[in-house]
């Protein structure tokens, strides 16, 4: 079996896409969690959308693919990602505009307002996704070249947390103040308890990360040379 063909490879363009669908349709549902500090402009409280992990993932995800198999190849994946929002949208519309069945246990007025929200997280999403996962692609590997190929952790980290702030602030700016009228003190704080939550989680996918890279490495040597493309 070939590297192409990998379980691991297809194992994470699975995880990357199935959390990326996830995210999609659980953000517009906004979290609260009692913090026992108080954080600049967010107060004691982390406030986040709800795909706010599912979307961690994805970045956990292209990072170790972006490691493994390339530039080129994440730069792929992120943009059959994309594509595949515009996929997610019109079934959930074709679904919202199909007739219900007068039994159904969820009827269609509480079926589109909780999936119908989704295509103002989509929207942000999309303009969002499309510039940090490629910033993500290029800063993670910018940063492999200037390390020759050392320190994953430094690439790891870096290229989330940049690419995590410029998705948080188009996506919060688009999906809740344009399209839900979030107010702006309000979209300020769900900003930064959604960009400390990602800073957490790319501190503690680093490991993650090195498990993952170094288990495919010893798997199969090929993978240990450095992708340059």
């Amino acid at each position: 079996m070939t590297s192409g063909e990998s379980p691991l490879r297809i194992g994470l363009v699975a995880l990357f896409m199935t959390a990326l669908a996830t995210a999609q349709l659980t953000a517009s549902k906004v979290l609260m969690f009692e913090l026992p500090f108080a954080l600049p402009i967010a107060g004691s409280s982390l406030v986040l959308p709800g795909a706010a992990l599912a979307y961690a993932l994805t970045f956990l995800a292209s990072d170790c693919y972006a490691e493994l198999y390339g530039r080129r190849a994440a730069t792929v994946v992120v943009n059959v990602g994309f594509v595949m929002n515009f996929v997610l949208l019109a079934l959930v519309w074709s679904t919202i505009l199909s007739p219900v069945f007068p039994d159904s246990p969820v009827g269609a007025a509480e079926f589109r307002s909780v999936m119908a929200s989704s295509t103002g997280v989509v929207v942000g999403s999309l303009f969002a996704y499309v510039v940090s996962q490629n910033w993500d692609v290029f800063v993670f590997h910018r940063l492999r070249e200037y390390t020759d190929g050392e320190a994953l952790w430094l690439r790891n980290i870096g290229s989330t947390a940049s690419s995590q702030l410029i998705d948080t602030a188009i996506f919060v700016t688009v999906a809740f103040v344009v399209f839900q009228g979030l107010p702006p003190q309000a979209a300020l704080a769900l900003g930064v308890g959604q960009y400390v939550f990602k800073l957490l989680i790319a501190l503690l996918d680093t490991p993650v990360v090195y498990a993952i890279v170094g288990a495919a490495r010893r798997a199969d040597p090929d993978l240990r040379a450095v992708h340059a493309d």
